[in-house]
């Protein structure tokens, strides 16, 4: 599904982001991206999103080359992939149901669609009665996984969660990656960059870490190992 061949990111002499990166991900897989600060986790993804450009090698979604996309190729890429970020990132003047149901429309889902289907996934996330609450009267936690229902509307194959529990405790971080386990369970792939051992041994899938931008161990036995 996902696939770097021999990415690179370099902003300047004393700051290399990532150095010669080939991995792959395949479809339906859960795959945790762990290192320190700095390590090179979000631009990692930002390769994906075709939000920053490499500065040596390729990144593929399928057999596609993001960065040598047209906008309006680049746009259909990215309604195939939903992002989840550590600040939310949620329309502050909306509530619940208006947050989801911005992103539908903005891919052309009608009313009725709207309708049907905003109720259905903020019970899948556990915010049901929450439908008509602003983000300033949610917890963080309920805020992130209003995130996650937004990210998931649209039925994306690939889910990014660029350190979706840096701000949250450690009860509400458990029950953000149980959701994501879930979504994962159900079919779509999954990224997660984070620092977090605990999340990592949770999800107990396969594990890549970066260090200083180089991938340093590649595991299939969900261990933070760093």
């Amino acid at each position: 599904m996902i696939y770097f061949n021999n990415v690179s990111k370099v902003y300047s002499k004393d700051s290399v982001a990532l150095e010669n990166v080939t991995l792959t991900v395949t479809a339906g897989e859960f795959v945790s991206v762990v290192g320190h600060s700095g390590a090179g986790k979000t631009t990692l993804v930002k390769m994906i999103l075709a939000d920053d450009r490499p500065s040596e090698g390729t990144v593929f979604f399928e057999s596609v080359n993001v960065h040598k996309l047209r906008s309006n190729d680049l746009t259909r890429l990215r309604r195939r992939i939903g992002a989840v970020f550590q600040d939310f990132k949620l329309l502050p003047n909306k509530t619940a149901y208006e947050n989801i149901a911005f992103a539908m429309e903005a891919v052309g889902k009608t009313s009725r669609e709207i309708a049907s289907d905003v109720p259905n996934v903020l019970d899948l996330v556990d915010l049901g009665n929450k439908i008509h609450h602003f983000p300033h009267q949610m917890s963080g936690g309920e805020k992130q996984r209003l995130a996650i229902a937004r990210a998931i509307i649209n039925q994306p194959e690939l889910i990014i969660a660029d350190e979706p529990t840096g701000n949250l405790d450690p009860v509400n971080t458990y029950e953000v990656i149980q959701i994501l386990k879930k979504i994962n369970d159900l079919g779509t792939t999954v990224i997660l960059t984070t620092h977090n051992r605990g999340v990592v041994e949770s999800v107990g899938k396969r594990v890549i870490t970066l260090e200083n931008g180089k991938i340093v161990r590649d595991d299939k036995s969900g261990k933070y190992i760093i």
